[in-house]
């Protein structure tokens, strides 16, 4: 069995966003089997690509670039369900990323079994996206994305506390914000598959952003410094913009992030 970074550096190399699922589907259920053995699998090292294999379409481009479509029509929720799985592809390598880019910094098992479990499960949210736009007779890269979505990978690419504090604990985080406004379109529009797939994917995000706040929290212990402090110092030297209320201030409570984390970060309305 690989150790588990180059398990992660395979699907960082795998261009295909069905193929990069699958292996990284594959290589979860690895990792279980093995861990639930008793088993602790070599963590080991890798020398990860600074940008993923990706597929030759979607054409990325700027934000402001990327054409808006409104989504109470057909098109625009198409428009939306491939935005949706954009993100949810690159969620899958960011996931993979930080068990392959800082195998330096020693960690418990538990942080590689929570990361592998949250990879797996955005693999499965990309598949479900993918899933409802071939229902709708569209397919992941049949519209343009935005560009700037490994961003954040970058900027964070040699700061670990930095990673976890904008990935799981903002982006994320900002996804349970998002996404019921996103369910009630699609209830609205009747297109009950699409409801299910982003019940899935509100449901099982929480734990990601949770995993986030843990080890952050975790690494702060081990620093002996103030959590708040330390998030909003990161936050402000890594993310580029102000965080946009409203949020969703139950479901992230449930994920460890208390309101004032993110309140004195937001931008006024």
């Amino acid at each position: 069995m690989p150790s588990l970074a180059q398990m992660a550096d395979a699907v960082l190399r795998t261009a295909d966003g069905r193929e990069k699922t699958a292996l990284s589907r594959k290589l979860a259920a690895q990792w279980r089997e093995a861990r639930a053995t008793g088993a602790r699998p070599e963590i080991g090292h890798a020398d990860p690509p600074m940008h993923p294999a990706r597929p030759a379409a979607p054409e990325l481009l700027s934000p402001r670039d990327v054409p808006r479509r409104r989504p109470g029509s057909p098109d625009g929720r198409i428009a939306l369900l491939h935005a949706v799985a954009h993100i949810e592809l690159n969620a899958v390598d960011l996931h993979w990323d930080i068990i392959a880019r800082f195998t330096d910094v020693a960690m418990p098992i538990g942080f590689y079994d929570d990361w592998v479990k949250a990879a797996d499960e955005e693999s499965k949210h990309f598949n479900l996206m993918c899933d409802c736009l071939e229902a709708a007779g569209s397919h992941y890269g049949a519209l343009p994305a935005h560009a700037g979505m490994w961003r954040a990978a970058e900027d964070t690419a040699e700061d670990f506390m930095g990673r976890l504090a904008v990935v799981p604990m903002v982006l994320e985080a900002r996804g349970l914000d998002v996404t019921p406004g996103m369910i009630e379109v699609f209830r609205k529009a009747k297109a009950d598959q699409a409801v299910a797939a982003l019940e899935t994917i509100y449901a099982e995000e929480v734990a990601h952003v949770a995993y986030g706040s843990k080890w952050f929290h975790f690494l702060c212990g081990r620093h002996e410094m103030d959590p708040k402090d330390a998030f909003h110092e990161l936050v402000q030297r890594y993310f580029h913009s102000p965080l946009k209320p409203p949020f969703n201030e139950e479901k992230r409570a449930e994920a460890g992030l208390p309101p004032d984390f993110y309140w004195p970060l937001a931008v006024a309305d």
